[in-house]
């Protein structure tokens, strides 16, 4: 019997029960401009600033510090930009990141490149891990910004980010995490990991989409990206979304609640469908395993093309990726899987499933019943894994 299966979490979530409802009295009765002097102004200011505490208290930071956004890439795009043209003033025009980062930080950093910034790539190993010590090696008298992901929004490595920043303080170089996929995933806290700057998006845990926020250290100093009027006092232009705000400090509030607990249940499900999967003869897990989101599975299956295998997928009701979802309509395989290291052959076959934790174990059944099947129906019709199938016979 066919059902339905949601299992790309790491592109989006759908909106929890508590974050819709949060929402609901800031769309008629509390519609009021935040900027303005009269009750109902005053009332959206309040939930704004409540707002403010609570996604602040959920990552450590102080509510003076977090500026909201449209989401994920608008705070990827203001950290690296505002701070590369502030760190210029000082004759700094040195940017650090990775090659395993999410297109945000990659084409915002190549849209500085263009306009006369040097950019040190850091290559990760085969796990899609970065080494601290080799940002170390990169950075130089005039590197104004390191930018390295938390956790990989494709193969769900998790980077060595408190020794990162640690690096970074020490040099007295800023440094900005992209943490669009680690919240409501794993527990953060900007001070003990010695983050300057970080990004989220409401849409991946359960919140609305099109509002995120960056968290910037007090004391850290960036130009902005958006110029109108004096919003987010002064340094983020344009009329706040309260009800967006509003439904994401609810949703990120909930996930931060229990969060230990919940990634339990979350790694037992992914590691079940991992374990099996992997008897699947010519496959292989793409990611570290142990420094790994909960619900993180990506695998590659030799002899067949990813794109087959999602639409068939679909057709069974199960809601999976072969990549990010930003890219997703490309022909290329994932940038990411061949910076560590795998042939286009073998990188054009990934399945990405992202659990969350309204995933269940009948959710688990049915994917573990319905992916061996169709990668086998895809591989009788593949010429590919005729031929390699044939190479290992000799």
């Amino acid at each position: 019997m066919k059902k339905f299966v949601y299992a790309d979490n790491s592109a989006t979530t759908f909106m929890s029960d508590k974050a819709l409802k949060a929402m609901f009295p800031f769309f008629k009765e509390n519609f009021g401009n935040p900027s303005t002097l009269y009750s109902t102004g005053r009332n959206a200011k309040k939930a704004l600033e409540l707002a403010r505490e609570k996604v602040a208290g959920c990552i450590g930071a102080n509510s003076e510090e977090i500026f909201f956004t449209s989401g994920g890439s608008e705070s990827d795009n203001w950290a690296i930009k505002g701070m590369a043209f502030a760190q210029m003033k000082k004759g700094k025009n040195h940017i650090i990141t990775s090659n395993i980062e999410h297109h945000a930080v990659l084409h915002s950093v190549e849209s500085l490149a263009r306009q006369g910034f040097e950019v040190t790539y850091v290559k990760s190993d085969k796990e899609g891990l970065i080494n601290p010590f080799e940002i170390e090696k990169a950075i130089t008298d005039k590197t104004a910004l390191v930018s390295i992901i938390y956790a990989n929004n494709e193969i769900g490595t998790i980077q060595f980010i408190k020794e990162i920043g640690n690096i970074c303080r020490t040099h007295g170089v800023p440094f900005h995490t992209d943490a669009v996929q680690a919240i409501g995933n794993l527990n953060i806290d900007v001070n003990k990991e010695n983050i300057d700057m970080l990004s989220l998006s409401a849409h991946k845990f359960h919140g609305p989409k099109g509002v995120g926020a960056l968290y910037i250290k007090k004391g850290i100093r960036i130009l902005n990206l958006i110029d109108g009027g004096g919003q987010e006092r002064g340094e983020r232009a344009g009329t706040e979304n309260i009800a967006g705000i509003v439904g994401m400090a609810t949703a990120m509030e909930d996930a931060c609640q229990n969060i230990d607990k919940k990634a339990e249940n979350i790694s037992k499900m992914r590691d079940r469908i991992i374990k099996e999967l992997l008897k699947i003869e010519k496959s292989r897990v793409n990611g570290d395993i142990q420094r790994r989101l909960p619900g993180n599975i990506n695998m590659c299956f030799e002899g067949i093309e990813g794109e087959s295998l999602i639409l068939r997928l679909d057709m069974e009701g199960i809601c999976s990726s072969s990549g990010s979802a930003c890219t997703s309509g490309a022909l290329e395989p994932s940038h990411v899987l061949l910076a560590i290291g795998l042939p286009h052959e073998i990188a054009h076959g990934s399945l990405r499933l992202t659990l969350s934790e309204y995933n269940t174990e009948d959710d688990i059944d049915y994917i573990l019943d319905k992916v061996p099947k169709i990668v086998d129906y895809l591989r009788k019709m593949s010429p590919l894994w005729e031929k390699i199938k044939t190479e290992n016979l000799k």
